[in-house]
């Protein structure tokens, strides 16, 4: 079957019928000629273009399926975290997931081998940004000898078991298994209504990059692809053309900055290359730095800052001048937002996940996931943007809450303008569309995945419920 009718959905011009054919909309009108085609009815349900997460990462999500839950709400003590390790499956690794140190404080090798020492344990942070590993996975992986500069290490010079921003270099280490599967995160992203996806890992390895490709190709990971993480000269010419290069992810880490020049010279160079720059960012200090190297190196369009955690109202009119794209997850105030109003210092709450400055002051502004470490749902996402409450009930932020439909149109744009105007159902548009059980503006009073009918990406129906 390559048509699809869909009868009698809500578009802003009213009910309509909106034919499909290979893979794009090819009519939009009242009773539309059927044969042929597969009829879906509308049912009065509005149609709308399929959402974009401008930043994830597909693997680690795949990965945090079968890992080990160390964190809040879960875990919340240290016996509570010894008991989930002691519970792990199987009997080699065991890979934990979302620690925070209200758990069992600031852990190192000789703390966790009391929580766990039976079995090597390799436990991330909340933030994605650091491991750390006991004893017995240490000795197994080399960090004694290790001289990958994200290997810390004591005043004594013997290795802590943390391990920052060292993903690919630890993962080198570990027993070979290959990137995780990813039919079901495609599933779920489809249940969700999202139709294309930017992965955000920096610096891929060409495993890793070969395995999300094939994953598209192979229809597991149905959704449109854009990369931040390919190498800064990629010339690959073997992609299909729904799998897109991006800008160039660049991480600054709060472990270590790096100096003016470094930086510099890090953006000149993909600039030269005719690639932008993603760069993650999610402390003052970085943002400062940052904005600081774009005043002197210049930006080009496309250049855009991850996660813009952190920024001060004094930085507005900076990134409006320098046109930078902010592509933010205001999901972790509901996600972790009482550990936000634990330890983030009172003068910097407002500064939190900003949303309506930003689109006051015309920056453009995209919102997105940062799956696994927020939370995949985009209406959920969207649901915090507009309401900035924590698990607590208080709200962070209130002056930043946008609205629904601000919130919403920020998922539309194509995955190579975040932040630009939203994508719109027309004739000749890609057939990347969500079908929902009801009208929009009722959808957006009460934001939740469960008003989806129907996912079509590609003109192909890939969720129906």
């Amino acid at each position: 079957m390559t048509a699809l009718l869909l009868r009698g959905v809500e578009l802003p011009a009213g009910l309509r019928d909106v034919l499909i054919r290979d893979e794009s909309i090819s009519a939009i009108g009242i009773e539309l000629d059927a044969r042929g085609a597969e009829v879906i009815d509308g049912r009065g349900g509005a149609l709308l273009p399929g959402l974009h997460d401008h930043h994830l990462h597909l693997h680690a999500i795949a990965a945090d399926a079968s890992s080990v839950r160390c964190g809040p709400p879960h875990v919340r003590t240290p016996d509570d975290l010894a008991r989930a390790l002691a519970s792990a499956p199987g009997n080699g690794w065991i890979r934990g997931v979302g620690y925070v140190e209200t758990v069992a404080g600031l852990l190192d090798a000789a703390a966790l081998d009391r929580l766990h020492a039976q079995r090597p344990v390799r436990l991330q942070h909340r933030s994605g940004a650091m491991w750390i590993l006991n004893t017995q996975a240490s000795a197994l992986v080399g960090l004694d000898s290790a001289e990958q500069p994200g290997v810390e290490r004591d005043d004594t010079g013997r290795p802590t078991g943390r391990v920052w921003r060292a993903d690919a270099w630890l993962r080198e280490r570990l027993p070979a298994a290959g990137p995780p599967a990813l039919d079901t995160v495609g599933a779920d992203l489809a249940r969700f209504g999202v139709t294309g996806v930017t992965d955000a890992t920096p610096d891929l390895p060409a495993d890793s990059m070969a395995a999300l490709i094939d994953a598209h190709r192979s229809g597991a990971l149905p959704q449109r692809l854009h990369l931040l993480g390919a190498p800064v000269n990629d010339e690959s010419h073997s992609r299909p053309a729904t799998v897109t290069v991006g800008p160039y992810k660049i991480v600054l880490a709060d472990s270590g900055l790096p100096d003016f020049d470094t930086l510099t010279d890090t953006i000149r160079h993909s600039h030269t290359r005719g690639r932008p720059v993603a760069v993650h960012c999610v402390s003052r200090e970085a943002l400062l730095l940052l904005l600081a190297v774009f005043d002197h190196v210049g930006t080009v369009p496309g250049d855009r800052i991850e996660h813009g955690a952190l920024i001060p109202a004094e930085s507005i009119d900076e990134l409006r001048r320098l046109r930078l794209v902010v592509v933010t997850q205001p999901g972790f105030l509901a996600h972790r937002g009482d550990d936000y109003l634990d330890r983030v210092e009172t003068r910097d709450l407002p500064d939190l996940y900003r949303c309506r400055s930003l689109l006051d002051h015309s920056v453009p502004l995209a919102l997105s996931s940062d799956a696994p470490y927020g939370p995949l749902d985009p209406w959920a996402v969207i649901s915090a943007a507009t309401t900035r409450r924590a698990p607590t009930g208080d709200v962070i932020g209130p002056q930043e809450r946008i609205t629904t439909t601000e919130a919403f149109d920020r998922y539309l744009p194509p995955l190579d303008r975040p932040g630009g105007p939203p994508r719109t159902v027309m004739v000749g548009e890609p057939a990347d569309l969500v079908l929902l059980d009801r009208s929009l503006t009722d959808a957006l009073d009460t934001p939740n995945a469960e008003s989806l009918r129907c996912t079509v990406i590609r003109g192909r129906i890939q969720y129906r419920r």
